[in-house]
């Protein structure tokens, strides 16, 4: 774990998917996700969070919220490695050693916070980095499909043996061998999620700069190593990071530093479409198929005085380093 980072960040996620859902509703039989008022499609901050959890624990980061786990089990063992060990004493101190504990054992802790007074208690933590839902650009129109699966799982109760299956088998009509399904997808949707890197809150939680490569390397990669036939083609098509770096004389040194970890500019100049980035539809008489449909323009002489921007559409640790650009 590095040093906390100094620079606010913001970013926007441009995503797409094709013929597949990218987010299913449970209370709406799994079909895509999609705002009743206007037909926009959009995908849940608990989607793309479990998405750069997957690709970083890959990547070689500890995790803390996994699948098939129980969360209190590292809570429990945070108190027996940090200083006393466990005493079964939920004091202020020793909350406290646990919480620090976790927060340098799992990056998705240092990155998202969480909630941790569960179990043998290692409080809260309000982590820097927070993903808005994602919303689709053009309306997006889920359309249902009836599926057939050429077997059944029936649970047969009286089949003891291999011979048992065997004949029940046997005994079956054909057409009782096969059950209907139903899946739900879209055609296509470009999607554009908004996030928000505090450097205030990292002081307390440790998240640095190798904790920001590998969440922008995780934003960029997270569908490649996310594959699904009900996802259809996933792809994260550019991100667009705005760094704070301070706007007054170069000479005041703490005065930038001050400013770049509180923000030169409120969030919504920055992301607000038709503000620095600029999404449009080049065809609007006929729906949107693909990516190469939408012109996507960033506009670095937008930017406000003491903000600078980086566009990426690959993870390239160079480009990280050199490829700011502003007024």
């Amino acid at each position: 774990m590095s040093n906390p980072i100094q620079n606010r960040y913001e970013f926007l996620l441009i995503f797409d998917c094709k013929d597949g859902n990218p987010n299913g509703d449970p209370d709406s039989g799994n079909a895509p996700r999609v705002d009743p008022e206007d037909g926009h499609g959009l995908v849940s901050d608990v989607a793309i969070k479990r998405r750069i959890r997957n690709y970083a624990q890959a990547a070689g980061q500890q995790i803390f919220v996994q699948h098939g786990t129980n969360l209190n089990r590292p809570i429990f063992e945070a108190h027996e490695k940090s200083e006393g060990g466990f005493t079964g004493a939920k004091t202020k101190d020793k909350v406290g050693a646990a919480r620090d504990w976790m927060c340098k054992q799992f990056f998705d802790v240092r990155t998202f916070g969480a909630v941790m007074s569960t179990g043998a208690n290692a409080g809260q933590v309000r982590g820097p980095v927070q993903i808005t839902f994602a919303r689709s650009v053009s309306p997006i129109f889920a359309s249902e499909f009836s599926i057939t699966r050429g077997a059944v799982a029936e649970d047969v109760k009286n089949a003891k043996t291999m011979t048992d299956w065997l004949r029940w088998e046997a005994e079956q009509p054909e057409d009782k061998l096969r059950t209907m399904g139903r899946k739900s997808q879209i055609s296509y949707g470009l999607y554009i999620a908004k996030g928000f890197i505090s450097a205030h809150l990292a002081q307390g939680t440790g998240f640095g700069e190798a904790d920001l490569k590998v969440l922008l390397e995780s934003l960029l990669n997270m569908y490649e190593h996310d594959r699904s036939a009900s996802k259809g083609q996933m792809s994260t098509r550019k991100l667009i990071v705005f760094k704070h770096v301070g706007n007054t004389d170069p000479g005041n040194t703490e005065q930038n530093k001050r400013q770049a970890m509180l923000g030169c500019a409120p969030a919504h100049q920055l992301l607000d479409l038709g503000q620095v980035v600029s999404v449009r539809l080049l065809d609007e008489s006929r729906p949107p198929r693909h990516f190469s449909d939408y012109e996507v323009l960033a506009d670095a002489s937008k930017l406000p005085k003491g903000v600078r921007m980086l566009e990426l559409d690959y993870w390239d640790e160079g480009r990280f380093a050199n490829g700011w650009v502003g007024v």
